[in-house]
């Protein structure tokens, strides 16, 4: 009820948005190559999957991750601008500051989409290849924006307004018991804001409103309207 309360009340048709949610998918599945200078270190394994039920629960149908994934390569990839982030981003956005690496090819293979990810020399892409070095076993995880609905046979599908934010962070826990990701990564809403992706503090609003007077509701209205476009 309150979604609908906030679009229809608060909201003008100009600054209606598409909600969805972050979504995270891991993968423990990497190997690492050095190429022939013996200086450029990369990884690579399978970063997607589609048209099965993953270990995180989820389904994602092959014609939307084809989709998704030739966007993301034409936009991305191609244009050298497909970053990954060292460790679990709480948020769908690319900070710079915590880029390790550049996803350099996305190739499907039956289900699974095979990437390629090349370290960079930066403080954070340093500390992946220090980590490599002393032996640790690392993974990638995923990052995308959706909707899920529950198909016909009760498991969440994810539905064609997919947008993939990263096709790899590098991640220390690939084997993270899904209640965990789930509570890291899903526990947020998110909005499109002219092109950025804002958060909503949903659960927020909700309360202030829920103790409002009937008298306090109208100007309430416009405070909470006010702090809302605040955040976009």
């Amino acid at each position: 009820m309150l979604k609908k309360f906030m679009v229809a009340r608060f909201i003008p048709n100009s600054l209606k948005r598409n909600k969805m949610r972050l979504i995270s998918e891991i993968n423990d599945s990497v190997k690492y190559i050095t190429e022939a200078n013996g200086k450029d270190l990369y990884i690579e394994g399978v970063f997607l999957q589609a048209d099965l039920k993953n270990k995180n629960g989820r389904f994602y149908p092959g014609k939307i991750m084809d989709k998704e994934v030739a966007r993301y390569t034409k936009e991305y990839i191609d244009k050298k601008r497909a970053f990954g982030e060292l460790g679990h981003p709480e948020g769908p956005t690319i900070n710079l500051e915590r880029v390790s690496h550049m996803i350099t090819s996305l190739t499907k293979e039956g289900s699974n989409y095979i990437g390629k990810a090349k370290v960079s020399d930066t403080p954070h892409g340093n500390i992946v290849k220090s980590l490599i070095k002393e032996g640790a076993q690392l993974g990638v995880s995923s990052r995308g924006m959706g909707s899920l609905k529950a198909n016909k046979k009760g498991i969440q599908e994810v539905q064609d307004d997919f947008y993939l934010a990263t096709a790899a962070d590098i991640v220390a826990d690939p084997s993270a018991p899904d209640a965990f990701v789930n509570g890291i990564m899903e526990g947020k809403e998110w909005v499109w804001a002219n092109g950025a992706i804002q958060e909503v503090e949903i659960a927020k609003y909700k309360k202030i409103i829920k103790k409002a007077s009937k008298d306090r509701l109208t100007s309430l209205e416009a405070s909470i309207f006010e702090d809302f476009v605040s955040k976009l």
